[in-house]
């Protein structure tokens, strides 16, 4: 921590956290607490409503970034404002990412709509916790990576082949870094999501409340960012202490293999 600098609360990074899942996290975890720093492309004025939720919830002040996560420049202002503000990090949340643009054939994908994607999705997360881990170890208190990845990471979707492979990509980031990082007193997690309730998936609402309806899932129930939210709050407040590189199919049991 830096000389002169104020330890006041623990402090979370949540990126694409102005909607959908991200938001859900980041309301769950100023409700532990927790100080936010908020991440997303959205104009900050939009943003002032919910800051001001999280900060009632938290007793804390509360940081909204705006830009483009796959930008460096804003992942370094991420990084500073972090630094200033609470000089050290406790939980990075590794959330913000985009669906394939108009959902192509993967043989019509092109390479600047598959590079576009890959930035946000696994090049960005990649290189935010590699910058970012200066502050999570820079205090006594074990500190918490969770990369969101996605049913996706193992379900093949060739109208989504690029979103797919950035969600592989992120798990196999996550056993990267779960090696990496254990000595440094982080542990990393992933979450995999199933069929949530947000704006990225409306456009497909119909078809997921048909299959839903036909018995896809086990639990016959669309899955909602607060259950995601909750699966966050149970890693950050230590109940799995001698665990890295776990996964947690947050699906509704889609995983699970029936005949």
């Amino acid at each position: 921590m830096k000389e002169g600098t104020e330890r006041i609360r623990k402090a979370a990074l949540v990126t694409g956290s102005t909607s959908g899942i991200g938001k859900a996290i980041a309301r769950t975890l100023a409700r532990m607490g927790f100080a936010i720093i908020l991440s997303g492309r959205r104009d900050a004025s939009k943003v002032q409503p919910f800051i001001a939720e999280l900060e009632r919830l938290s007793g804390s002040s509360s940081i909204y970034v705006q830009g483009d996560i796959a930008r460096e420049d804003i992942r370094e202002k991420m990084r500073n404002k972090v630094a200033i503000r609470f000089g050290a990090l406790d939980v990075l949340v590794n959330n913000a990412g985009i669906t394939t643009s108009g959902r192509k054939d993967i043989l019509a994908l092109t390479e600047e709509e598959m590079l576009t994607l890959l930035k946000v999705n696994l090049i960005a997360p990649f290189f935010l916790v590699s910058s970012l881990v200066p502050l999570l170890r820079n205090h006594q208190d074990p500190a918490y990576i969770i990369n969101i990845s996605s049913i996706s990471a193992y379900t093949v979707s060739t109208n989504r082949a690029d979103y797919c492979i950035s969600k592989a990509g992120l798990s196999m980031m996550t056993q990267l870094f779960a090696a990496r990082l254990a000595q440094e007193n982080i542990t990393v997690f992933e979450l995999r999501p199933g069929i949530i309730r947000t704006h990225m998936t409306t456009p497909v609402k119909e078809k997921y409340d048909r299959l839903i309806e036909q018995g896809l899932l086990p639990i016959q129930r669309w899955g909602k960012p607060d259950d995601v939210g909750k699966a966050v709050a149970a890693i950050v407040q230590g109940y799995f202490p001698y665990s890295t590189g776990e996964v947690f199919d947050i699906d509704g049991g889609f995983h699970i293999r029936r005949l």
